[in-house]
């Protein structure tokens, strides 16, 4: 089964707790703080495999979830790190977060990797809070909550050729002839369901990878028959080489069927209608494709190959014109660096990382620093509550209520946690 999108949620794996514990050995009464830290999360981490060619395996995934570091201990043992979880998808996967519709990879090349969701750093032991002041601290964190995403995962076909046209002019046809594909042949309208890729060797051994995509019809672009799921498969390609049933058969009109390919492929993406582009002109054994040629060519001023797919007429003198082409076209990435999230500068303006609203009586304190301060921290110690006070009146919650008229006595909820708010 030829899948080509799907959209999944990636969870990293949680940091391990950090330990709290002293030490406890003879003739050392009062030892100090001995409490490891935790280990960290596994990362999720998408990688090329050049075997696959859909994307079937995360099709039935809603979800996919790295493993927890471990926790720290006594002695001053550190929980080890997960280990990554490592996700194979095939050469072309390109992954969206969709919150922010962000590119987060373009993975093209063999063994090529990202990290899609980071895991969270292990939390601290008790013996990483000491200091001068407090050499021996009764308090430790909660590993980091791994990063979570919504994603949407695509796949687009590296090919540097790709045959588009209406159905049944041919393409399939050609593929079949000029490499070792063997895609289904028939003779009614759709019979490719999915894209084709075939390897092409020239007489002079130039070899170059050709795609044949399912036959495209008015209205593709926005969803019309089968083109809407198959016009991004384009998007990698060097050339496009339109073929066309030059016969007319079927009351076709060979330049109209021009036409409205090129007004699907421009519908679709300014950037298909501005590559290379040659025409195919097939079916030339028969009779009517003669007279049709010549008024084809008054309108048309692109490369034109004359064959007869089915005949073997005409196909060494295409595949060579095509390597010629290719020769002079260099290889462009689909995307610019600068669109990559790694490459990304925010320049979000300056925001306070929380909000505060009153609800039914009580002030809501919301923010993704906060919930996971409060995640990260233990509250069974005097130390550790004093510290997340200390931290929130740093951050400037405190003068925040006051300003918004809070008053001695009224409830404050942060996370998952209810406070009296003292004036």
């Amino acid at each position: 089964m030829f899948i080509d999108e799907v959209k999944i949620r990636v969870i990293a794996g949680t940091g391990g707790d950090g330990c709290t514990a002293f030490r406890r050995e003879k003739f050392i009464p009062n030892g100090g703080p001995d409490g490891g830290n935790g280990g960290r999360g596994s990362n999720v981490i998408f990688k090329v495999d050049t075997g696959l060619k859909t994307l079937l395996d995360l099709k039935f995934q809603k979800e996919i979830k790295g493993k927890n570091g471990e926790h720290g201990s006594g002695k001053n043992q550190f929980g080890k790190n997960a280990e990554d979880l490592i996700i194979e998808v095939p050469e072309g996967t390109i992954v969206t977060d969709i919150e922010t519709g962000v590119i987060i990879a373009d993975l093209v090349q063999k063994d090529d990797e990202v990290i899609i969701a980071f895991g969270g750093r292990g939390g601290r032991g008790n013996k990483a809070f000491a200091t001068p002041n407090n050499p021996a601290p009764d308090m430790s964190e909660h590993g980091e909550p791994g990063e979570k995403r919504e994603i949407k995962v695509e796949l687009k076909l590296i090919a540097d050729v790709g045959l588009v046209g209406l159905p049944s002019v041919g393409k399939s046809t050609i593929l079949s002839k000029v490499s070792r594909a063997n895609p289904k042949i028939a003779a009614y309208h759709f019979t490719t369901l999915s894209p084709n890729l075939g390897v092409v060797t020239t007489n002079d051994q130039r070899i170059f990878v050709m795609a044949d995509l399912p036959g495209l019809i008015e209205g593709a672009s926005n969803g019309e028959g089968l083109g809407d799921k198959f016009l991004k498969h384009i998007e990698r390609t060097r050339i496009i080489c339109h073929v066309i049933d030059m016969s007319g058969s079927e009351d076709r009109n060979p330049y109209e069927d021009y036409l409205l390919i090129n007004k699907e492929l421009k519908d679709f993406s300014e950037k298909l209608i501005n590559k290379k582009q040659i025409i195919i002109a097939n079916k030339m054994d028969l009779e009517s494709s003669k007279n049709n040629l010549i008024e084809f060519k008054k309108k048309v001023d692109s490369p034109i190959y004359e064959i007869s797919a089915i005949d073997n007429i005409g196909l060494d003198k295409l595949i060579i014109g095509i390597a010629d082409i290719l020769d002079k076209i260099e290889e462009t990435p689909l995307y610019k660096e600068s669109e990559i999230e790694s490459h990304v500068l925010y320049k979000f303006k300056r925001e306070k990382p929380f909000t505060i609203v009153k609800e039914s009586g009580v002030w809501i304190v919301r923010g993704d620093t906060i919930e996971k301060l409060f995640k990260m921290t233990k509250f069974n110690s005097n130390d550790a509550t004093l510290r997340i006070i200390k931290k929130l009146k740093t951050m400037g919650i405190d003068d925040e209520l006051k300003k918004l008229g809070a008053k001695q006595g009224d409830s404050i909820r942060i996370f998952n946690y209810e406070f009296e708010y003292v004036e």
